[in-house]
């Protein structure tokens, strides 16, 4: 059983979760239950008002109408059903870069833009879809229905390896090492900005936002959020950006994503946590030009899950397994180094 982070799956837990909601002071006013349709990834319209309609959603601790404009400083809180697991896998052809198999488990190279498994909004096309056709049957943690074989996964615009379990047995034993914290994986991503040491540790607590549940935040009073640990070093500066490995002791949803912003340095064409601006260079024409086809060529976060280590379940031997930075990554790399150089 694993904890509830996005690398790794989350563990078995209740269906419902109760949800608190802060109207920003500069939110417009908005029915009560467009607002929240809005602010939870799980919530549908028909499905809000029903939950208004039954008195289920309080404002300061009132139950309101439908047609009720929320108001700046407004606390909503309601419970809603977790998002939806779908047992019924379809199974796709779906070309799968696999970079090693036995009868246990499998590693594959997931391409950045494929999302790891059926969810909210998509349902088919996914990794799971693509694995679901080629082995016809793969094992689920309880509580983890709709995504057989997963014991960990990474966000659809990162690429990188991922294993997945092809046993019962393999199945456990892998999640107890994510549980553990006893598995290798170290990223390689470019962030905004030149890092001043050559390495450093980010310890602070990663939970949802208050104001949008569909984005994290850092929690560094430690009041609320789960314990977050991530390891970076510099691997090279290139003047306005930096090329850096993290490696995770946790894994909660976008840690490094929301770490990197922590600290400043928030991942190169990161539209979520502001990274798909400029942060960091001149006002000349011709840089704005230069980052604007940076950002063409890398449609996405610059993140990419290089490594993989762990224990394999059956035999104990330790398994490392290593990958390329895909392309779209890499000529970006490249044109800051040439850029760099250039400017010298």
């Amino acid at each position: 059983m694993t904890e509830s982070i996005d690398e790794e799956l989350p563990e078995e837990e209740s269906y419902f979760e109760r949800i608190e909601l802060f109207v920003d002071p500069g939110q417009r006013p908005l029915r009560i239950d467009k607002f929240i349709t809005d602010k939870v990834a799980n919530a549908s319209r028909n499905k809000v008002q029903q939950r208004i309609t039954d008195g289920e959603v309080k404002v300061n601790g009132l139950s309101v109408k439908s047609n009720y404009k929320t108001k700046a400083g407004d606390l909503i809180s309601f419970v809603m059903e977790r998002s939806r697991k779908d047992p019924d896998v379809i199974p796709e052809p779906i070309p799968l870069d696999i970079r090693y198999e036995d009868e246990h488990l499998l590693v594959v190279s997931k391409p950045a833009g494929m999302v790891v498994h059926p969810a909210h909004g998509n349902w088919t096309g996914t990794l799971v879809n693509g694995l679901a056709y080629y082995f016809k049957s793969l094992p689920e943690l309880p509580g983890n229905s709709g995504r057989p074989g997963l014991v960990h996964r990474i966000d659809k615009d990162t690429s990188g390896l991922l294993v997945v379990a092809k046993s019962e047995k393999a199945m456990t034993h892998l999640a107890r090492q994510f549980f553990d914290h006893s598995i290798q994986r170290s990223y390689l991503a470019l962030v905004w900005g030149e890092m001043k040491e050559e390495e450093g540790t980010i310890d602070v607590p990663i939970g949802r936002g208050l104001k949008d549940r569909k984005v994290m935040q850092v929690y560094p009073d430690g009041d609320t959020g789960k314990s977050a640990v991530t390891h970076w070093k510099l691997i090279q500066r290139l003047r306005y950006v930096s090329l850096i490995e993290c490696t995770l002791e946790t894994g909660r949803t976008h840690q490094i994503r929301v770490h990197m912003k922590y600290l400043g340095h928030p991942l190169f064409n990161d539209s979520v946590y502001g990274g798909d601006k400029i942060r960091k260079g001149t006002q000349f024409s011709k840089y704005k030009t230069f980052v604007q086809n940076c950002f063409e060529l890398l449609p996405r976060q610059a993140l990419h899950a290089k490594s993989l280590g762990f224990i394999h379940p059956v035999s104990g031997k330790k398994m490392f397994f290593d990958s390329e930075i895909p392309a779209d990554m890499e000529s970006v790399i490249e044109k800051w180094k040439n850029y760099v150089q250039y400017e010298k």
